[in-house]
Parts: structure tokens; C-alpha cells; sequence
């Protein structure tokens, strides 16, 4: 199979996969219930993902790509710490807070296992938290922002960024954000976060 065909077949797998997992939960959702959905063969779902974990490893990547890709892109740059937040909130906040992610969320959850809950933590937090800490430590050299560590520092954003709209939405408190919503909010974390940091410590 071509290349560009293949990876649009796996973008319709995946696509099914996301629309099991909401109607049946992680622990009814089957290798072979996607592939019915998906009009697929169990087979090729083996063959390209290994099994049900490898399968949803591939739909957290997938979600969280666009925001690793943009933090990447961004550090190879010479834009200021500061700049890049603003433009990395809107994407992280949709990323943590879109139909998608609180879908997996909330599969996790129901999972016992806790098989998914580390695929989560693997594919997404992991993935990005290294970069997210580059972005802060720029800003740190920078002059911008002044911290000890700095996790705590990428803590504090993820706070002012985020707070309560993730725990909200997987309990079905909070509707799906807006892009407008994501990026005032982005806005104004980036804002407290120059309050908060942006002088050195007497």
C-alpha cells in the first residue's frame, strides 16, 4: 500500500477507534469492534498496531502531534520564551480539553488496569513536558521569567493555563472550548505568568 494511502486508512481507523471508545468505554472496546467499524480487517489492525494498547498509544500520539510538532518547530527558532507560550496555549489547552483527549480521559479512568492511563501519561505528558520545560528555561535565560526550578515553574503555567477546565469537561461540567476561548485564556496565563515571575527575587 502507498504510503499516503496507508496513512489515510489510519487516520479512518483511528477515527473509528475514537467512536467505539465513546460509545462502549476502553474495557468494551475490541480490536475487532474497531475493525467492524472501521471496515477493516482484524488482520490489518494487528499488523499495523500490535495489539489494543499499540492502538490507542497511536490515537494519543496522533493527538498530541500538533502541539509537539509546534514546540519543536518553535525551539529551533529564535523567538522569545514568552511569544511562544502565547502561541503554544491555544493548541495545548484544545489538546487537553478537546472531545478527543477527554474521550481517552475518560476511558482511562474506567480502565482498571491502568493500561491506558500509562499510555497517556507516555504518548502525551511525556512527550511534551520535556519541550514545555525548554520553552520556560528560554524564558528563564532570557531574562523574562525568574525561577529555581523548573518544574515548578512549568507547573504554574499548566495551572493558569488549565486549572479546572480538563477535570470539568471529563465530567461533563464544561462544554468544548472555543478557539477564541483557548486563546484568551492562553492570553491571559501568559499574562499572570509575567506577574507572577517576570521579577528576580529580591
Amino acid at each position: 500500500m502507498r504510503e499516503e494511502k496507508r496513512s489515510l486508512r489510519q487516520q479512518q481507523i483511528e477515527a473509528a477507534a475514537h467512536e467505539v471508545l465513546e460509545a462502549k468505554g476502553y474495557g468494551g472496546t475490541s480490536m475487532l469492534s474497531i475493525a467492524k467499524a472501521a471496515r477493516a480487517s482484524n488482520e490489518t489492525l494487528y499488523k499495523w498496531y500490535g495489539d489494543k494498547q499499540g492502538l490507542f498509544q497511536a490515537l494519543v500520539t496522533r493527538n498530541a502531534e500538533e502541539v509537539k510538532n509546534h514546540l519543536v518547530s518553535e525551539l529551533e527558532t529564535d523567538h522569545d520564551a514568552m511569544s511562544i507560550l502565547e502561541t503554544l496555549g491555544p493548541k495545548l489547552l484544545l489538546l487537553l480539553t478537546g472531545d478527543r483527549a477527554i474521550a481517552l480521559n475518560r476511558a482511562a479512568a474506567a480502565d482498571g488496569s491502568g493500561e491506558l492511563g500509562q499510555t497517556l501519561s507516555r504518548a502525551g505528558r511525556e512527550a511534551v513536558l520535556p519541550l514545555l520545560e525548554q520553552v520556560l528555561e528560554r524564558a528563564r535565560a532570557e531574562g523574562q521569567l525568574h525561577f529555581d526550578r523548573t518544574e515548578e515553574a512549568v507547573g504554574l503555567y499548566l495551572d493558569l493555563l488549565i486549572g479546572d477546565q480538563q477535570i470539568r469537561r471529563i465530567i461533563g461540567q464544561l462544554p468544548s472550548p472555543t478557539p477564541s476561548a483557548c486563546t484568551e485564556r492562553a492570553r491571559r496565563a501568559v499574562q499572570y505568568l509575567r506577574r507572577i515571575m517576570g521579577r528576580s527575587p529580591l
